[in-house]
């Protein structure tokens, strides 16, 4: 039976969402929409819709006669995301410091979260867990603008992040590292630590990223 209306387009969006973030080899080729319809059991007209949100958040690209189009992120994107994020988190660390308003406690239950599936959970679902690990501590500054801003780069934040893992097999163990030093840093009080170690996160990430 095919569904209609949003919950046939949520589904397509939510299957949709979770092959792109997750399975390499679909970057760099354009999506089946019927392909995609028998799969969900959808009509084409919620995968196109399904699609249109992918495109408004970065994951596809539309073109023209041809459909859309799973492009691989560009070097200078990758710098420029990890440029982005830096300048964002670390004024978020210094503006939550100020302000006593650290989320010290829920950043560390998501790092625990982390920890118990280093082993056995898959690369989307501990990249899920970093990105609201890094959301806790943006939503902790109260800034709608800037929260608005952070999340818009959600979904590429996780694209990179499956990328970086699948690159580096000691990267989720360095991952819980880097996320445990940023804690420390804000628990003790200490804003130049804890910027420190947002940074030599996001550089190792964008390493991992640009040279493998």
């Amino acid at each position: 039976m095919q569904l209609s209306g949003d919950s046939g387009r949520d589904r397509a969006y939510q299957y949709l969402r979770g092959t792109v973030l997750s399975d390499p080899a679909v970057s760099g080729t354009f999506i089946n929409e019927q392909a995609v319809a028998t799969e969900v059991g959808v009509s084409r007209t919620p995968v196109r819709e399904a699609l249109l949100m992918l495109a408004a958040e970065d994951l596809v690209q539309l073109v023209p006669h041809r459909g859309a189009f799973v492009a691989p992120v560009p070097g200078r994107e990758i710098a420029e995301m990890m440029q982005a994020r830096g300048v964002i988190e670390c004024w978020a660390a210094t503006s939550c410091q100020a302000a006593g308003t650290a989320p010290v406690a829920l950043m560390s239950e998501v790092l625990e979260e982390q920890r118990s599936i280093v082993e056995s959970g898959d690369a989307r679902e501990f990249i899920e867990l970093d990105s609201q690990f890094h959301a806790l501590l943006i939503g902790a500054t109260g800034n709608s603008v800037l929260i608005r801003l952070y999340d818009s780069l959600r979904a590429r934040h996780v694209l990179l992040g499956v990328v970086a893992l699948r690159r580096s097999a000691t990267r989720r163990q360095e991952v819980l590292t880097e996320h445990q030093a940023i804690v420390d840093g804000l628990a003790s009080g200490d804003t130049a630590a804890a910027e420190a170690a947002i940074l030599r996160h996001l550089d190792t990430t964008g390493r991992i990223l640009m040279h493998g």
